[in-house]
């Protein structure tokens, strides 16, 4: 059996579930889970099924017969296969407890992604990338090369076929130009601390003021820095009797959990842009089975 993954976002109107039950139905195929969701707001219905076709179905066939209906319902979809492998670039800069997190979840299978490669500012994490067999590249970034630096990354894009890029605690701004380009195909992590605590050390800001939740944002980037659809997020408490140094070592790993957590919805296509938010389904289950502790 082959194992797919269905995606659609449309208006909301009446018929859409069964419209697509019963072409799966049709072509033989067998739905093992199923989200959706229909939002108020915004007038738009959701919806992601994962679904296995017993005669072998090519996806281009059902690609192909599912298009009368996507056009029937004004739908913006997609059919996956459900085991291929997104190629993602991974960025960074001087912190690398994401990158290192990331590495690990890949290494083992926690992870199911291809890393096509790593991009950083500076040479800190070349070694750690070369030794896992990942091509490594210095793209230098300041004031005055900045376009030059962005089409070199672009480039790095293009030619390894990059479907999704990740800034695992990468310390730049991405123009505007380049976050509209690549809308929906940039995540991003950051401490929940924004936009109380600004600039440098913001870890000893917040213990100074006796903050008593640390969280992360993992989000989408858009030209609003910092402000895009969030994917996930988390809080880890903490006490007065820690340290400024507890609370570093704390937020790395919330940070590192949750830049996870928002890859492997993006990677399983569970995570629907919806204007200024997002729509994330539930892991469908299974979908750990393949990761290995060791």
């Amino acid at each position: 059996m082959t194992a797919y993954v269905l995606t659609v976002q449309c208006p909301t109107t009446r018929g859409i579930v069964a419209a697509i039950a019963n072409y799966l139905a049709d072509q033989g195929c067998n739905l093992t889970d199923s989200h959706q969701y229909d939002d108020d707001l915004t007038k738009r219905f959701f919806m992601r099924v994962h679904f296995t076709a017993e005669t072998g179905a090519a996806i281009e066939a059902l690609r192909k017969g599912f298009a009368p209906i996507a056009e029937t319902f004004e739908m913006d979809w997609a059919i996956y296969d459900a085991t291929a492998k997104m190629k993602v670039l991974l960025m960074v800069s001087n912190f690398g407890h994401c990158l290192n997190d990331l590495l690990y979840r890949w290494r083992i299978g926690a992870l199911p992604i291809e890393i096509v490669g790593v991009v950083s500012n500076h040479m800190t994490y070349q070694k750690v990338v070369v030794n896992h067999d990942i091509p490594f590249h210095h793209i230098k970034v300041t004031k005055e090369n900045k376009p030059e630096a962005e089409a070199r990354l672009m480039a790095v894009v293009e030619e390894s076929g990059a479907e999704l890029i990740v800034l695992a605690r990468y310390m730049q701004i991405l123009s505007d130009q380049l976050c509209k380009k690549m809308s929906g195909r940039i995540i991003n992590i950051h401490h929940s601390f924004l936009p109380s605590f600004k600039g440098a050390n913001p870890y000893k800001q917040a213990y100074e003021r006796g903050v008593k939740l640390i969280g992360a944002t993992s989000h989408y980037v858009t030209a609003d820095l910092d402000e895009g659809p969030i994917i996930e997020q988390d809080t880890v408490r903490i006490t007065h009797a820690q340290s400024p140094d507890d609370y570093v070592s704390l937020g790395r790993d919330v940070e590192a959990q949750v830049l996870a957590r928002a890859i492997h919805a993006h990677v399983q296509h569970r995570a629907f842009l919806n204007g200024n938010k997002t729509v994330v389904f539930p892991a469908s289950p299974g979908s750990y089975a393949s990761e290995r502790m060791g």
